[in-house]
């Protein structure tokens, strides 16, 4: 009687096969990345937050170019807008042949009134406005190539360096933006605090009992790499940035930095600010990854629920999205 086999255990990779000689598929990457520089990419970044807290300093010191447009002098009427006004800049920047158009919103009037009730609403509304606009576009039966993107892939949220607790304001803003796009707070003009007291405000923000998610989010993170590192960032949160727009000479070398009475804080010096880790965040780590977060979730959350709005039976017009008619065909309406 012949004994049973013994059933082989394949090898871990047994689904890959081996190359008996070269076929070039790291090719792939130098045609991305060639397509890509040709194409240029897009990238939307808004600013929120109270005047005078350094918005279009920082996003200026962010892309080392005068992308954000401070106002002149106002009188003392614009000095206290009486409603949230959006302002949208709009620039191509390009280095070593890479150009990307950055578009940069500031929301002047943000919590600058004696009474901010619903102040946030001029800001959400637009933020889904340009969700509805790239819909709009998507589920045309014939559409663009490459769909025009104005979607906000991150919000920087500038807290007053109070060095105290956040303001039931930042608190409840933060809790309904975080839902609909990704955060990134920031204790501003930290250098009018001392180290000392940067750490303590920082220790007693838990936002997380607020519902407040900010950027980069736990449940997205997809690999164990992806959670060391943005379990790193994480207890940064939120940033101590200081933001320049002058060159100073140090030890004999110009760098960005402001002046006190204490000497230079550098900008882009860890020791003294951590607006590199801010810059890091935003452009040279997670800029596609913020893209994809807007997209895959934000966006697809939005998405989700107007379809499913224009399905419902109603005898309004449903803004244009595709709807159901009496026969249950597809229409739009």
């Amino acid at each position: 009687m012949e004994a049973a086999a013994v059933p082989q255990e394949l090898p871990p990779d047994r689904g890959a096969h081996e190359l008996f000689g070269y076929v070039g598929i790291e090719a792939v990457l130098e045609q991305m990345k060639v397509k890509t520089m040709k194409m240029g990419f897009e990238f939307n970044i808004m600013v929120v937050g109270q005047s005078g807290l350094g918005k279009s300093t920082m996003v200026n010191t962010l892309f080392k170019s005068k992308v954000s447009r401070k106002a002149s002098q106002p009188s003392q009427e614009e000095r206290i807008p009486k409603t949230v006004q959006l302002q949208s800049v709009t620039h191509v920047i390009e280095e070593k042949g890479v150009k990307m158009k950055l578009t940069v919103t500031d929301t002047p009037g943000f919590g600058d009134q004696i009474n901010n009730e619903n102040c946030w609403d001029p800001i959400i509304k637009y933020i889904n406005e340009q969700y509805e606009r790239y819909l709009r576009e998507e589920i045309l039966i014939t559409r663009k190539r490459k769909i025009p993107d104005s979607r906000v892939h991150g919000c920087v949220y500038f807290i007053p360096p109070t060095g105290h607790w956040l303001r039931p304001l930042d608190l409840e803003f933060m809790r309904r933006l975080s839902k609909i796009v990704n955060v990134v707070p920031v204790i501003a003009k930290a250098d009018t605090l001392t180290l000392e007291e940067r750490e303590e405000f920082k220790q007693r923000q838990d936002l997380k009992a607020h519902s407040i998610s900010v950027y980069p989010q736990e449940d997205f993170d997809e690999d164990p790499d992806d959670r060391l590192l943005n379990d790193r960032i994480r207890e940064k949160i939120p940033f101590a940035v200081v933001g320049a727009d002058q060159e100073h000479q140090v030890n004999g070398k110009r760098v960005l930095g402001r002046k006190t009475k204490w000497g230079i804080i550098e900008v882009e010096n860890p020791e003294h600010c951590e607006f590199p880790m801010l810059r890091d965040l935003l452009i040279r780590s997670h800029l596609q990854d913020l893209k994809d977060i807007t997209h895959n979730v934000h966006y697809e959350s939005y998405r989700v629920r107007r379809l499913n709005e224009s399905n419902r039976p109603a005898p309004s017009s449903n803004n244009g999205l595709p709807g159901r008619d009496e026969d249950g065909e597809e229409s739009n309406l």
